[in-house]
């Protein structure tokens, strides 16, 4: 992965898995990503889809979402039919844009170890979480299919593939703010460095770059520098005067900043004041309000503006599966203007 281009976190508005395809593949020439489009309901989801990745292991739902399941059933189906038109519809956008044999990286994405033991839950109704061995089992049984998904989805697009392992849940999990069962159990606090073993097995038995996401506020960007990640990911409104020495060491360390720039709404442009005193069209957001707090992020860590070219990305703050349409596509239009910008000439871009 290099800096200066754009990509997506993932999820998309939409059920139609072969205009995602078409949509993405069109507009993120540099990073594309497999589409996710969780408004397809049961087994779509960013928790369900895993049942389509896991070796040996499936799903079931449960009264909360899903658990453990001691044999393939229809949820485990569902996830895996709806992953596979995904993977044609990509497959057939790739052959028809002429991207075969271009060299062009795709993304593919799933849920990672930790957020995906605290959200499934043991056959009597407990998180994965909370037992060490199912744990194991789960985080063992997700790398290995992760693995087979890379491969298979490098084989059947003739692309370079890069991996992005989503973690919404892990500062929860590292700050042991899960709730259990009842207001009278707790899931404990897991210790960093047990954390990191648990992601780092995962990480490390994949052939392809890994990309750690997190939209939590707040990243636990002190931990995801420690891990064997190539680049972290999170969305650049939930960080503050606390995480720069993280970002500054993450940078340090050569891996790259996936920053999620770009809002999943369409920002209000005008004060409610204003909105009252005129009846003008709000104005637009442009990719230079959007540039403007990854260049002063840069600025204030104090690296120069090359680094902008060289180790950001610009994505959508989190996933687009609940923004209109017409934004989403906006959205994406936007990452490309300005991690053009970033490429192009850094140094130029002043803000009043």
């Amino acid at each position: 992965m290099s800096g200066g281009i754009a990509t997506a976190v993932g999820s998309w508005p939409g059920t139609d898995p072969r205009e995602a395809a078409n949509t993405v593949l069109g507009e993120l020439a540099e990073l594309t990503h497999l589409p996710e489009l969780p408004g397809r309901g049961l087994g779509a989801d960013m928790i369900g889809r895993v049942s389509a990745l896991l070796v040996d292991m499936r799903f079931d739902t449960s009264t909360r979402g899903y658990r453990l399941a001691a044999r393939p059933g229809a949820v485990s189906r569902r996830a895996r039919d709806l992953l596979r038109a995904d993977l044609d519809a990509l497959e057939e956008a790739w052959e028809t844009s002429g991207s075969v044999g271009t060299g062009r990286v795709v993304k593919v994405q799933a849920t990672g170890p930790l957020t995906l033991a605290a959200e499934v839950e043991l056959p009597g109704g407990h998180r994965a979480l909370t037992d060490s061995g199912a744990l194991r089992d789960l985080s063992e049984s997700l790398a290995e299919g992760l693995a087979q998904h890379v491969a298979e989805v490098g084989k059947r697009l003739g692309a370079r593939v890069v991996l992005q392992l989503d973690e919404p849940s892990l500062t929860d999990v590292l700050n042991g703010s899960l709730r259990g069962v009842s207001v009278l159990n707790t899931v404990r606090a897991m210790p960093g460095p047990e954390a990191l073993a648990v992601l780092d097995g995962v990480i490390e038995a994949q052939s392809a770059p890994v990309l750690v996401h997190s939209c939590a506020e707040p990243p636990a960007l002190a931990f995801l520098r420690r891990s064997a990640a190539a680049a972290v990911g999170f969305d650049v409104a939930t960080i503050g005067t606390r995480d720069l020495d993280s970002i500054g060491e993450t940078l340090d360390a050569g891996k790259r900043l996936v920053l999620g720039l770009v809002p999943t709404t369409d920002p209000a442009t005008r004060t409610a004041a204003q909105a009252t005193r005129s009846t003008a069209a709000p104005t637009p957001v442009t990719w230079r309000e959007i540039a403007e707090p990854g260049v002063r992020l840069i600025d204030r860590l104090g690296f120069p503006r090359t680094a902008l070219a060289e180790s950001v990305l610009v994505a959508p703050a989190c996933g687009l599966a609940g923004a209109p349409l017409s934004w989403a596509r906006r959205a994406l239009s936007l990452a490309n203007e300005t991690a053009r910008a970033f490429a192009e000439d850094p140094e130029s871009l002043t803000f009043s």
